[in-house]
């Protein structure tokens, strides 16, 4: 009930603040491609509950029609504004407007869509007990994900084998602990690698 109320202040404040930012990236995203600003994929949520999630639109339309569920750096279905959006993580602001509804938390597991939830195991199946979230300690080490990716044949398979065990196992470390301080150590960490991953990939002056 604490974190559900944190999860509100949260995505209130953020919406707020980042409101000329959001406005913007729409504003930029149905200038520069056609189609929605927003991709409303179906994921799966909290006790397995389907729901649409909100991400700035960064491909192109029908990219899940014509490409796998994984996406690298290389990947041709990415627009142009669209590496910009992704490369400081602006897509997922737009999920704040999922923790509002109450289908996501600020913090837990990234939620995926039924062909990988249909793969779980019966100890994978409690990802599944708590909200699924924006961020949590898969998504602070596998920040870089599409540069991991980046140069493979198939992208999905380099996905199951060099991210998913890792990402499972790091989400059930949460989902085992969810307490209110391990909530507000994945917000701090989150920041922390989102300001150091920019700093250290801005040119250096000679």
């Amino acid at each position: 009930m604490i974190k559900r109320l944190f999860d509100i202040i949260f995505a209130l404040t953020g919406l707020i603040i980042s409101f000329p930012l959001l406005l913007a990236l729409v504003i930029g995203i149905k200038l520069t491609s056609e189609g929605p600003a927003f991709y409303r994929g179906i994921r799966v949520g909290k006790n397995g509950k389907k729901f649409k999630i909100f991400k700035f639109r960064t491909m192109v339309i029908n990219a899940d029609k014509i490409g796998g569920p994984s996406t690298s750096d290389d990947d041709p279905r990415i627009t142009k504004i669209g590496h910009f959006i992704r490369n400081y993580k602006l897509d997922e602001l737009a999920q704040l407007l999922n923790v509002l509804k109450g289908d996501m938390s600020i913090v837990g597991p990234r939620p995926e869509v039924q062909q990988e939830v249909d793969l779980y195991n019966e100890e994978e199946r409690k990802l599944l007990a708590i909200r699924p979230g924006i961020t949590d300690y898969a998504s602070i080490k596998f920040h870089n994900e599409g540069e991991i990716l980046k140069g493979a044949a198939d992208p999905h398979e380099a996905y199951k084998r060099l991210i998913r065990p890792e990402k499972i196992h790091l989400g059930l470390v949460y989902v085992n602990n969810p307490s209110i301080s391990n909530y507000f150590k994945v917000i701090y960490r989150t920041f922390r690698i989102l300001v150091d991953s920019r700093l250290t990939s801005c040119p250096k002056e000679e």
